[in-house]
């Protein structure tokens, strides 16, 4: 999984953004740390779990199209000819 900016619109956002800085020790006391960090990791949980549902779901898929394919004798090797 890449983590970043995807597209043209991404990167001009990162790139304009990333020269920011934000010196305003007011909006720690705004949210608390805990509950930040908190719910950081059940959004990365979530994510991992998405990831790895899809995954299965991949190889079950790829399971079934294996099993259900109908493989067919084919004779490369034309007859030969009898002899007399």
């Amino acid at each position: 999984m890449a983590i970043g900016a995807r597209d043209k619109i991404d990167r001009e956002l990162v790139r304009k953004y990333s020269k920011l800085k934000m010196d305003n020790p007011e909006t720690t006391k705004l949210v608390d740390s805990q509950k930040m960090l908190s719910a950081m990791n059940d959004y990365a949980m979530m994510q991992r779990s998405m990831i790895e549902m899809n995954s299965r779901l991949k190889n079950i898929c790829n399971d079934v199209t294996s099993k259900s394919v109908v493989y067919l004798r084919l004779n490369f090797n034309p007859p030969r000819p009898k002899r007399q």
